[in-house]
């Protein structure tokens, strides 16, 4: 697909790290936490030493200098025995990437499409699902979900790379860039080269997709198209099914000109009323809920805490109670119908306990340990929670 290349570029960015921009970086990074990467220099260690490690890495990324290391491949569950890729970048290299996004990220902050919510300040994805619940009672009642196959791992870095010099055009910032697509993966001592894709686990990648996909949103614009899009799950409405087959038609093909393909396994055309998948929730004409997905995900993680060779206690409650509040502070909005589903959830929990506690699954124990005094245990209530969240 050819990139329009704006003649009024940013320059001069390199001029622009300082100290004070580095010390922000590192912040950033520090309040997201995770894991060292491949140099197993922690967070922690590496504020140790923060200001010659930061003023050694400044240097290097000012002079051009600054070589990444490669990302640490991990795997993280992602249901049904499936696991999702990460590349884990070192501190160093996170901060590194989080110094060219708050450089870059202004610039086409101005250009991103009003109905892209992924990744970007004070948009979410409460925002998307409202958007996307409002078009539908305009009457925007066919619903195109799009999967994009692999699209972290997929993205051409020619793609990507013209689509930033398309605004930037600062030659040290663009290389800066490029070497952390190409800073290879390392998986059981064995360095793979990274030939295309944006890591899943960088900091700069979520923007370097929405800038690619900048590219889609107004091409959908242009051809009035309604859409919601967050990062790569994005849906587009449209008033009848003919429209709606145009609609997929013409994203497989401009998807196809970026080098990138639609799953035909999770991609579809349904009405509103049917009800589809879209970040987390499942929505349709009967209301807003959590999606199957979700729901089981919120189970699993609950099951983990209760197994019933490990003893009950203030410590166990905790757990369940931080899980609980996460879940339900997400799920429970002012659009949501999930009144219902906090409700089982919280019977469903309540079983956990009594088996937890007794060893095993009977009936009866419900009249050993009543709902009551597993509340007095401090256990929060999911439907409760929820209610509150929903009144606010």
């Amino acid at each position: 697909m050819k990139i329009v290349h704006d003649k009024f570029k940013v320059h001069s960015l390199t001029g622009r790290i300082t100290f004070e921009l580095m010390l922000k970086a590192f912040k950033a990074v520090k309040r997201n936490r995770g894991a060292a990467g491949i140099d197993k220099v922690s967070i922690q260690q590496y504020e140790k030493d923060l200001i010659p490690n930061l003023t050694t890495l400044m240097q290097e990324l000012k002079t051009g200098t600054y070589q990444p290391l490669p990302l640490k491949r991990v795997h993280i569950p992602k249901g049904y025995d499936a696991t999702r890729p990460l590349g884990i970048p070192a501190v160093r290299c996170r901060v590194a990437q989080e110094v060219t996004r708050r450089l870059i990220n202004p610039t086409f902050e101005k250009i991103f499409h009003n109905s892209s919510f992924g990744f970007r300040k004070d948009r979410n994805c409460h925002q998307a699902v409202e958007q996307t619940i409002d078009l539908a009672q305009q009457g925007f009642r066919w619903v195109v979900e799009v999967d994009i196959k692999g699209f972290f791992d997929n993205l051409p870095h020619e793609l990507i790379m013209e689509s930033v010099a398309a605004k930037i055009s600062d030659g040290n910032i663009l290389n800066l860039i490029e070497r952390f697509l190409k800073s290879g993966v390392m998986e059981e001592g064995k360095l793979s080269p990274t030939v295309r894709g944006a890591p899943q686990g960088g900091v700069i990648s979520p923007l370097l997709a929405n800038i690619v996909l900048n590219h889609l949103d107004w091409h959908m614009e242009n051809k009035a198209y309604k859409f919601v899009r967050y990062a790569d799950d994005f849906v587009t409405l449209c008033k009848t099914q003919a429209q709606a087959q145009e609609a997929l038609d013409f994203i497989s093909s401009l998807l196809k000109e970026m080098g990138l393909e639609v799953s035909q396994e999770k991609t579809r055309i349904c009405r509103f009323s049917q009800g589809f998948d879209f970040l987390g929730f499942h929505i349709s004409s009967r209301g807003v809920t959590m999606r199957k997905k979700s729901v089981e995900k919120f189970k699993e993680t609950i099951r983990k805490t209760t197994k019933r060779s490990h003893n009950l206690d203030q410590k166990v409650i905790g757990k369940l109670n931080q899980v609980i509040r996460g879940t339900v502070n997400f799920f429970a909005t002012k659009f949501s119908t999930i009144r219902q589903q906090l409700m089982m959830l919280d019977g469903w929990i309540r079983t956990r306990i009594r088996s937890m506690k007794f060893k095993r699954k009977w009936t009866t124990d419900h009249y050993r340990l009543r709902n009551k005094q597993i509340e007095r245990m401090g256990l929060l209530s999911c439907s409760r929670h929820g209610s509150a969240r929903m009144r606010c």
